[in-house]
């Protein structure tokens, strides 16, 4: 099919939308919702169709206007300026309009969970991982987003072993979900006399926080032990059994939870942090068996890749995906990270323009 035929089909299929919401049927049909959201979706396509028909439109006038030999000189002169300007603007609406033609990923639009674990270089790592923490916090404060603290478990000396945030807001996953992978930090320790840059590293995983109706869990493919919680050091939190441990057994995928003192509320905080796990297992088998062909993929999720280091002694931070090299790590680490998310969406996008093309 033609990139016109294409379009032809997507304003078709708009105004069909348009004329069966229209109608007096449709606002009490169970298929409203869903046609809203279809029409939704398709405003901005049809918008920048009818936005490049009439800069294509302009362009005829002008052209005939500025080859009229009867026309007046200073408006064929005019017109010729105002041809240029416009025939220099459409690469760009075209190429927006290809970009809003790339099939979506539907978890975009998704809250999502954030994990991070403490990897190689002991309470350096661990230090790094709740400076990581920080980090993502204060970007979601610019964002204007909800960061929920689920889970922690502290070193005692300012470190995070691992800390398991949920975050809510508007396109949190689609921005944060390049960020799953390996974050290397070199750094001179302060508990480090001698002055020697250490290297360490965290995890960083990123999952679309799915709903109920996204996965369909079966109690019995679930075990659930409870236990009492303890705190750094092993001293107890409480008394009662009410930290929760479920385990999905076939997937072998464990949960943990222990920072409410109810059980119940442990729970459900396990099974939100467990059917995103669950989601985004079945996500990263459609996605691994749909990017075999593909030459470049910016956003694997791989947690074993290696994806940035910080270097604080040059005061720099290198996403070596995209070789994007940024002289700004100290306004990186207090939240600054739409130039780094931009780069990565740009280049994802690009990558997946030139497979369409």
């Amino acid at each position: 099919m033609s990139l016109d035929d294409k379009l032809r089909q997507v304003v078709a299929r708009y105004d069909e939308l348009g004329d069966l919401m229209a109608s007096p049927d449709a606002a009490g049909s169970g298929d409203f919702a869903r046609m809203s959201k279809e029409y939704s979706d398709l405003t901005p396509i049809v918008e920048c169709i009818a936005e490049i028909d009439k800069a294509r439109n302009e362009l005829a006038d002008l052209e005939a206007m500025r080859d009229d030999p009867g026309a007046d000189a200073e408006m064929r002169e005019l017109a010729e300026a105002e041809y240029e300007e416009i025939k220099e603007r459409l690469p760009g609406m075209d190429h927006k309009l290809k970009l809003l033609l790339l099939p979506k990923d539907e978890a975009d639009g998704r809250n999502a969970i954030l994990e991070l674990r403490a990897g190689t270089g002991g309470d350096e790592a661990a230090l790094f991982a709740a400076d990581l923490f920080r980090m993502y916090q204060r970007y979601a404060e610019e964002r204007g987003w909800r960061l929920e603290l689920m889970h922690i478990n502290e070193t005692g000396i300012g470190g995070y072993k691992e800390a398991v945030a949920s975050i809510s807001g508007r396109d949190v996953f689609a921005r944060l979900k390049y960020e799953s992978g390996v974050h290397r930090v070199q750094r001179v320790p302060e508990t480090e006399s001698g002055g020697r840059i250490h290297t360490s590293a965290a995890t960083v995983a990123v999952l679309p926080e799915a709903e109920e109706v996204d996965v369909q869990i079966d109690d019995k493919d679930l075990r659930i032990d409870v236990f009492r919680a303890s705190g750094p050091g092993g001293q107890s939190v409480n008394t009662t059994d009410s930290a929760v441990r479920i385990t999905h057994l076939p997937t072998g995928i464990v949960v943990s939870q222990q920072d409410e003192k109810s059980q119940h509320k442990n729970k459900a905080k396990a099974m939100r942090v467990l059917r995103a796990r669950l989601y985004e297992h079945e996500r990263s088998k459609v996605d691994a068996e749909r990017s075999a062909a593909r030459k470049t993929q910016v956003g694997s999720g791989d947690r074993s890749e290696r994806i940035r280091t910080y270097n604080f002694p040059q005061g720099r931070v290198t996403d070596h995906r995209i070789n994007l090299t940024l002289h700004k790590l100290d306004r990186v680490m207090d939240g600054d990270l739409d130039d780094i998310v931009d780069a990565l969406t740009a280049e994802d996008q690009a990558a997946r323009l030139a497979e369409v093309e």
